[in-house]
């Protein structure tokens, strides 16, 4: 009987696979591990559902090793082939196989006859509907510079309101980090605290943070210390008329002050209505595009390039 699912990638929220496996074991009972992990050494008959094109050419010769010491004692799971010498070993090797379509049966069936044809269900994790709300907060930055504690912060200024409310999580990436576990503790983190009034909205394109921007009550955006001018996170809110709650310190931009043209999550003890949100909105857009837009950029450099 199998007692574990083993995967390759294990980040449900960067792997069509690997959120596919999380959903099936949670519907088997049993645990997610990884191939390369010590633990499958624990268990007595893993079901390994994988793609082996996701592999490096180290893992895959492991792997190699590994099923090949292993036969019969593992069953596969195959979302492709690519007909390479050593998945035909891995096949033969299992115990059992099976497969997510019937192109891969009508493949497979000539090297493993008992080759079962399967499928894959949808991998909605979090199938939730938008709930509309009276405030909606648009929050997106690093993946990796979620500030919690100001976030808490934000949580009990919103529920001070009286009114519902609903947090927007989008995220970007820089070049070489990832989604790694440390992101997926802190967002679940922000989902207790707003207690599932927390919606993440993944890597979204500029049309996409674009139209929330235009359509959220406030930007919320944190940093290690403070905001700092060259945020084009905050500049592209404040250019589109968005209040932004965030935390300033002496290095701030010149000419943002609490409640005139962004909000100070540290000065702030009562979100204001609607009125003074909208005027905190145009005041901001008003500054964006007056001291801090592309036009007074190019202005500044305009004088050094070469004509």
């Amino acid at each position: 009987m199998i007692d574990c699912i083993a995967g390759y990638h294990l980040n449900p929220w960067t792997c069509g696979i690997a959120k596919f496996n999380t959903i099936l074991a949670k519907h088997l009972n049993v645990p997610v591990v990884g191939i390369r992990a010590v633990e499958l050494g624990n268990y007595q008959r893993p079901l390994l559902s994988l793609k082996m094109s996701e592999f490096s050419e180290e893992d895959t010769a492991d792997l190699d090793m590994w099923s090949q010491a292993h036969r019969g004692q593992f069953d596969l799971f195959f979302h492709a082939f690519d007909g390479s010498a050593m998945e035909e070993r891995l096949l033969k090797a299992a115990a059992r196989v099976s497969v997510g379509n019937s192109e891969l049966y009508r493949t497979l069936s000539a090297i493993r006859p008992d080759v079962e044809e399967m499928f894959c269900p949808g991998t909605l994790l979090n199938p939730q509907r938008f709930q509309r709300s009276e405030i909606s907060v648009f929050t997106f930055g690093m993946a990796h510079k979620i500030r919690v504690p100001l976030y808490r912060r934000l949580r009990d200024l919103l529920d001070a309101t009286g009114q519902s409310y609903s947090v927007y999580v989008s995220t970007a990436l820089h070049e070489n980090t990832s989604f790694d576990g440390s992101f997926v503790v802190r967002f679940e983190e922000l989902q207790a605290l707003f207690n599932g009034q927390v919606y993440f909205m993944g890597y979204l394109s500029d049309t996409a943070v674009y139209n929330h921007l235009m359509d959220c009550t406030y930007l919320a955006a944190f940093f290690e210390k403070g905001l700092r001018a060259n945020n084009t996170t905050v500049n592209a809110a404040m250019e589109s008329g968005c209040a932004v709650i965030t935390n300033l310190d002496e290095h701030s931009p010149q000419g943002l002050a609490h409640m005139k043209n962004v909000i100070d999550i540290n000065l702030c003890d009562k979100l204001p209505d609607v009125d003074a949100t909208q005027r905190i909105g145009r005041a901001a857009r008003e500054i964006a595009h007056g001291t801090y837009s592309w036009e007074q950029l190019v202005a500044q450099l305009r004088t050094v390039v070469r004509t």
